[in-house]
């Protein structure tokens, strides 16, 4: 028996909160029957050009058996409206602010009974991110994500019952990539994000730093400070925490320290703060000081070979991709000069793009393989991957995805052998 509600839902709730609205008049099911409301969740990847929702989850389990033969990406529309967590001043913009709908592509049962729908995804496609970036700020902010599902045709249980929902109810954005780093704040109230390896074995355990670009940063003056953006912006500090990784270097922990600006803003007050965490690490879990390594892009590539100058001890390996050397300013003094490259002595493999028009290669990562002794350098000529070309600065991908060799070896791999 059909037994149809309202087919359109009204959904006013932020980024993992949970709230929603009935259209007015829709007290009850034909039959006297309370309405009928479903959660649902937020499912997100993050991609090489950051992270996108790719997926939505219905909590319909509860309703009954329900006949995935009756589903189809007909069944529900989907409609996305993304926006600034914090205001953007007069004259500013923000980029990939969207409100659109969005496509779905399938239409499936999982395991427990409830409807996924599939929404269309990929790099450089419109409408499905989980940041913006400020210009004025040059800053990535999580939007704020208000999602309203329309259902279109009733479901259909294997009763042969059908049901159409009152009422959807938005839930948590998840990300198991993400989620699987844990929330921390050093004692001098630096935040971080924590990825610990599985349990299992004896010894102790590698650490590996991972440190952010530029627009990863907190946002100044809004103190827009939020933990996120280190993983969600790029595949940088989640490449090590995959099980790829994790099996060449025998179970790594990674961390991922966020700055509260710049890293290139005053690199030597920022290097005994990202010490700091290191020694809470190390004395807090059992991470072996013999294999602490290093790695970051842009800011994040100039804070690596930075923290190699002031602490030549620390570090098995450097990996500075794509890192800033010379002065922002026309004219000014080198970020790091050339005496401090030529005194690194920490194992450094450096990596970076012919066409990057951010960060030339030339007075930066390429004068610093001059100077820094017995370096290695990977130059790509351009950023592709799986056929797509990202913008020339993005030469962290090739890192995330364990790209780089010389001779053989891979770069993970060559980092795993390298002891302090």
């Amino acid at each position: 028996m059909d037994t149809p509600l309202s087919r359109r839902t009204i959904l006013a709730a932020g980024a993992g909160a949970a709230a929603g609205l009935s259209l007015p008049g829709v007290a009850a099911r034909a039959g006297g029957h309370p309405p009928v409301t479903v959660r649902f969740r937020l499912n997100a990847r993050v991609l090489d050009g950051g992270e996108q929702v790719t997926s939505i989850t219905l909590d319909t389990s509860r309703l009954g058996p329900i006949d995935p033969a009756g589903l189809s990406t007909g069944t529900f529309g989907v409609h996305a409206k993304a926006t600034s967590p914090i205001p953007i001043a007069p004259g500013d913009a923000i980029y990939s602010e969207y409100d659109l709908d969005r496509t779905v592509t399938a239409v499936r049962l999982d395991r427990h009974g409830d409807i996924v729908l599939e929404l269309s995804h990929g790099e450089g496609q419109l409408g499905g991110g989980t940041l913006g970036y400020i210009a004025g700020r040059g800053r990535n902010v999580r939007l704020d994500l208000v999602y309203t599902i329309t259902q279109l045709a009733p479901i259909v249980l294997r009763d042969h019952r059908s049901i159409t929902i009152s009422r959807f109810v938005q839930g948590r954005l998840s990300d198991p990539e993400v989620d699987a780093f844990s929330y921390h704040v050093s004692r001098s109230g630096m935040k971080y994000r924590l990825y610990s390896p599985a349990h299992g074995g004896r010894g102790r355990r590698p650490l590996i730093v991972w440190l952010h670009g530029g627009g990863e940063g907190a946002s100044l003056p809004d103190n827009y400070y939020d933990n996120e953006t280190t993983l969600r912006a790029n595949r940088g500090a989640l490449g090590f925490a995959t099980p790829q990784a994790q099996r060449i270097f025998s179970g790594a922990y990674v961390v991922a320290p966020q700055s509260t600006s710049y890293w290139i803003e005053d690199g030597p007050r920022f290097a005994p703060l990202i010490r700091e965490i290191v020694r809470e690490l190390a004395h807090r879990y059992p991470v072996d000081r013999d294999r602490i390594y290093v790695a970051g892009c842009s800011n994040g590539g100039y804070m690596s070979m930075e923290m190699t100058t002031v602490y030549p001890d620390l570090f098995a390996a450097s990996v500075p991709i794509c890192g800033v050397v010379q002065s922002l300013e026309p004219g000014g003094p080198r970020l790091i000069t050339d005496a401090e490259l030529r005194r690194i002595s920490t194992p450094t493999w450096l990596v970076t793009s012919r066409d990057d028009t951010t960060v030339p290669p030339g007075p930066n990562t390429l004068h610093a393989h001059d100077l820094i002794p017995g370096s290695l350098l990977t130059l790509y000529d351009h950023v592709v991957w799986n056929g797509y070309q990202f913008p020339g600065h993005w030469s962290w991908i090739y890192v995330a995805r364990n790209d780089p060799s010389i001779g053989g070896t891979h770069i993970w791999q060559w980092m795993a052998r390298q002891r302090r």
